[in-house]
């Protein structure tokens, strides 16, 4: 249910770029992400400071877009938040000496310093990246080429990564299966 709510905003942008126009879908975003933002407030309580993050952004963007008739604004709003999310991680261990990334994730994660720093710097290098892709593709290509690889593209990207972390740190986890065969 988490997922699904996290990836509304972008599925309904989509949709409604898909059914009108860039400037219709970006009132649809800023709309599904007050939304968002409200069931989160309602149903826990409690948002997110990322997210209230995200909500600024696709209000000051989005609002910039509808406004001035101008897609560029939109079109800067992904790039905005990977650097911004980027930008913590590796401002928190530069400036900080702190891993938000372990903050936000120590409790359902047992790991060592070092994979805690690996995984902190390759999530921030891959925002930063991130970032500079959404650049090149909604500057070279159309937008329809953009909005669909801000859904299909941004997300494979993102699943292919997470993917790859998984796969980094199943190392460091402990093995259930052999435990328990162990002790028959």
């Amino acid at each position: 249910m988490k997922l699904f709510l996290d990836f509304f905003p972008i599925v309904l942008f989509f949709v409604a770029f898909k059914l009108a126009n860039i400037y219709v879908a970006t009132g649809v975003a800023i709309a599904a992400t007050v939304a968002q933002i409200a069931w989160l407030r309602y149903s826990t309580g409690k948002v997110e400071p990322m997210q209230w993050l995200s909500l600024a952004i696709i209000v000051l963007f989005g609002g910039a877009t509808i406004l001035a008739h101008d897609d560029t604004f939109i079109k800067w709003k992904p790039t905005v938040l990977y650097w911004m999310m980027g930008g913590a991680l590796a401002g928190g261990m530069l400036f900080f000496r702190k891993n938000f990334l372990k903050s936000l994730m120590g409790a359902q994660l047992e790991l060592p310093e070092p994979a805690w720093r690996a995984m902190s710097w390759s999530w921030a290098t891959f925002f930063a990246c991130m970032g500079v892709l959404n650049l090149w593709v909604a500057f070279h290509y159309d937008t329809n080429t953009w909005v669909n690889f801000k859904l299909f593209g941004g997300l494979g990207l993102m699943l292919l990564f997470v993917l790859g972390q998984a796969l980094y740190l199943g190392r460091y986890m402990k093995d259930g299966k052999k435990a328990e065969a162990s002790d028959s």
